[in-house]
């Protein structure tokens, strides 16, 4: 290899708190953001596309990503959101897809001792420089211009739909108005399987815009960064609660709390990947969950009572009103990847609507 080949391939992550770290290009460019890690060891493609992870530098714990190739039918949108993708080791494929993307990406470090510093110090913002013209001071400098994910105010701008979209125009299941901050492909598939009539609207979608909608129920998704700058999405929970049966997952938990008199906080380094214990307060039932959320419910309110916790620190995962007809869930039941145990919230979701489920569906092709 030449020396100017070398250099081609010479990349380096500045790491809030002073270390700059060596690596090797897998797709050049430059990248900033919140340096977040995943435990998830398949689905990268289902992670790469997921919208919750824009404005985020995704590192893998697992150590080779990419070893049964890109398939765009598992895609959960359009684009990869991860500003910046760090690896023990990339493969060919991966790495050619994220060139193609724009998105850069480096491997060949020590992921482990990222992600043990992650646990210890929490998430932190990093910068990164890989390819022709890296070097530590160019990475230091997009370090320097990182953003706390807490001043993203328009972050939903940047992942919903510009305008409404129908799904199943003629199903016929209840219609959902699906308020898009950022929404899984497989959210949408999964009710979409259970014949409902879906209406993705924009993520500031006003009262005017749902009543135009006349949905049977008012679904708040996923999505990235602060869920207090999602101040439209709040503001139809308080217009509707009570009058329409409201769900929530992830964002969408974290949004309805807010808007019911809870609040929530920033975690430490946040719950990301397929393996995550949920215990549900009423069954005493453990079932394991796929989770990306770095926000998480402080406290409920008084309007609505936490029925599910995480095993491992006790975080509120599931809250529900029998009173409001209101059921929230902070995992993704969708998965995709990971575990089908929480399939059945849909069918819940629906019920709430007053529509009779097939249970046992498992999810259909994603739609994008």
């Amino acid at each position: 290899m030449t020396d100017a080949a070398a250099d081609d391939r010479t990349a380096y992550v500045a790491i809030e708190g002073g270390r700059v770290v060596e690596a090797r290009s897998r797709a050049p460019g430059r990248a900033r953001g919140e340096l977040v890690f995943t435990t998830a060891y398949t689905g990268y493609e289902e992670s790469l596309t997921d919208p919750s992870y824009e404005e985020q530098i995704l590192t893998f714990s697992y150590p080779l990503i990419g070893n049964y190739g890109v398939r765009e039918e598992r895609f959960e949108s359009e684009r990869v959101h991860p500003r910046g993708v760090v690896a023990r080791e990339l493969t060919d494929d991966v790495a050619d897809w994220l060139t193609e993307e724009g998105v850069p990406a480096v491997d060949h470090l020590d992921t482990r001792d990222l992600v043990t510093g992650i646990r210890e110090e929490g998430a932190m913002e990093c910068g990164i420089a890989a390819g022709p013209d890296a070097t530590p001071e160019v990475a230091r400098e997009e370090l320097e211009r990182c953003v706390a994910m807490s001043d993203h105010t328009d972050i939903g701008e940047q992942v919903s739909v510009p305008g409404r979209e129908t799904h199943n125009p003629d199903g016929d299941g209840p219609r959902v108005g699906l308020i898009d901050c950022g929404a899984k492909g497989s959210i949408v598939s999964s009710l979409l399987e259970r014949d409902a009539v879906v209406d993705v609207v924009p993520y500031d979608a006003t009262v005017a815009d749902i009543e135009r909608t006349d949905p049977d129920l008012l679904f708040i998704s996923n999505g990235p960064g602060d869920p207090e700058n999602f101040e439209a999405a709040a503001a139809l929970v308080d217009e509707y609660v009570g009058s329409l049966p409201i769900a929530g997952i992830c964002l969408g938990q974290q949004v309805v709390a807010n808007a019911l008199g809870g609040s929530t906080e920033k975690m430490e380094f946040g719950h990301r990947g397929v393996n995550q214990p949920v215990r549900d307060l009423r069954t005493n039932r453990v079932v394991m969950t796929t989770q990306n959320h770095g926000y998480t419910v402080a406290e409920p309110g008084d309007r609505l009572e936490v029925t599910q916790v995480n095993v491992n620190d006790d975080t509120p995962e599931g809250l529900e009103s029998d009173d409001l007809d209101v059921i929230t869930r902070q995992y993704h039941p969708e998965a995709n990847p990971g575990p089908n145990d929480s399939l059945d919230f849909f069918d819940d979701v629906l019920e709430l609507a007053g529509y009779e489920t097939e249970r046992g569906a498992t999810g259909a092709p994603k739609t994008t």
